[in-house]
């Protein structure tokens, strides 16, 4: 397994230490993870299960590879406790049949087919960006990486792009009965960095490291501040680990350009967005105002691109939903660049 410098160790709760590396530097399934997936609340027994599963579940953690067959399952007195396990069964056996995480996440997209649920699929880009991230030292590099598998509740505020964990966020709002940021950092002008989740700046950026697996930093996204910056080297790294493309991400403040061949948005929202420009529709500074970040995304061997746009930039949108949240789907930039090679 995995040996890691306690002193810059993060992100714990991911599960990087219980796998093993490949020798190319990819993360392969052991016994230990796969009994940390059996683990998780949404998978182990609670009192109203039946003996039947109980009786699985020690089974299983005893031999996470084990076999379970169609007439074991059938034995449940719950139906949907039956299709838990089979939809859990199945994204074991996914895991099982390939030869890293890395290929699992990317083929699984790839295929089209997304069975597996966005909860395990999260934990996987989890777990792959802490490897992506091993020897990284920049907090900043480490806080923008958790938009590839955490939601975000953004704020716009005077000019400022501030994100938050959506569920720390909703933690703390449901227990003083708020349910925005906004609120949560105080009835009127209270700066966000007076409340209990800290904007990371320059100045305090190295609590990040003991305070990783909480999730209760706030990473600053407004254009020139050292977050974007960051999440930039992030896009270029998860491109990287997983497609083998060496590329540059720089943010833009607009999209200029009368040979705009190529674009991928990072979430939905942005999709819909980007489309909608690219076509040349009228889109309202009501829609425009929850774009809240453009990059520029260029090949530095263009010969890795399709031969037709060699050369070309690809832009990059990200942005908030109607309700202020922020879903990246890392996954986009896997299987929507112009690649000369598909992934």
């Amino acid at each position: 397994m995995t040996v890691l410098d306690p002193s810059r160790d993060f992100w714990i709760s991911s599960g990087h230490a219980l796998l093993d590396r490949t020798a190319d530097g990819r993360l392969a399934v052991t016994d230990d993870f796969l009994r940390a997936i059996l683990a998780r609340p949404e998978v182990a027994p609670v009192e109203e299960s039946c003996a039947t599963e109980r009786s699985l579940h020690a089974a299983l953690l005893d031999d996470p590879r084990r076999p379970v067959s169609d007439m074991e399952l059938s034995a449940f007195g719950d139906p949907d406790g039956r299709e838990n396990y089979q939809i859990v069964l199945g994204f074991r056996d996914a895991l099982l049949a390939a030869d890293s995480l890395e290929a699992f996440y990317l083929s699984t997209f790839l295929s089209g087919d997304i069975s597996i649920p966005p909860l395990f699929l999260d934990q996987i880009a989890h777990v792959v960006t802490r490897n992506m991230l091993e020897g990284v030292n920049d907090p900043f590099r480490a806080r923008a990486a958790e938009l590839l598998f955490r939601s975000q509740r953004v704020t716009l505020q005077e000019g400022t792009v501030m994100c938050a964990d959506e569920e720390i966020v909703d933690m703390h709002a449901a227990g003083q009965g708020q349910s925005s940021l906004e609120r949560l950092i105080a009835e009127n002008d209270t700066p966000l960095r007076s409340v209990e989740l800290d904007v990371l700046t320059e100045e305090n950026a190295e609590i990040y490291w003991e305070r990783s697996d909480r999730f209760d930093t706030v990473l600053d996204l407004t254009f020139t501040r050292p977050g974007l910056d960051a999440l930039c080297r992030v896009l270029e790294s998860w491109t990287a680990h997983f497609l083998g493309a060496d590329v540059s991400v720089t943010p833009v403040r607009s999209i200029k350009d009368e040979r705009w061949v190529w674009h991928v948005g990072l979430d939905a929202t942005s999709t819909g967005i980007l489309n909608a420009l690219y076509k040349g529709e009228d889109v309202g500074e009501e829609t425009l105002v929850n774009l809240i970040a453009l990059f520029r995304l260029e090949f530095k061997q263009p010969e890795a691109m399709r031969a037709d746009i060699a050369g070309r930039p690809v832009y990059l949108g990200l942005a908030q939903d109607a309700k202020g949240v922020l879903r990246m789907k890392p996954q986009n930039l896997l299987v929507n660049l112009p690649l000369a090679v598909p992934a």
